[in-house]
């Protein structure tokens, strides 16, 4: 695919309960904006063996995992995590959005629409 793509606001798939929109899903990319509230019990440590997974904080506050110690971080901060590399993330009481995105796709989305 050879050519720009663009959503407007409010557009993209709902997917979870949760209300977690798809910005993208494309070859070279899956795009998400993920909502969380206080009680969500966080993504436990992992790896990714084929892709970069990357995470922007729009609102809220969050504590990600990098280099086995966690970080609390509010909006404007930017993660990018490469494959094989352990990360995860926990809520700090408040609702939270986040930007997320897997390079290349590898099929992220649909486990979620799963």
């Amino acid at each position: 695919m050879n050519e720009s793509y663009f959503i407007r606001p409010g557009e993209g798939e709902r997917v979870t309960s949760r209300g977690h929109r798809v910005l993208a899903e494309l070859p070279h990319i899956e795009a998400l904006e993920l909502s969380f509230e206080p009680d969500f019990e966080g993504v436990d440590p992992h790896t990714h063996p084929n892709h970069t997974d990357s995470f922007y904080v729009l609102e809220g506050e969050v504590e990600f995992l990098q280099d086995d110690e966690w970080h609390r971080v509010g909006p404007g901060t930017f993660l990018s995590v490469p494959q094989n590399v352990e990360h995860g993330f926990r809520p700090c009481g408040v609702p939270f959005r986040l930007l997320n995105f897997h390079t290349p796709r590898t099929g992220f989305i649909e486990g979620l629409r799963g």
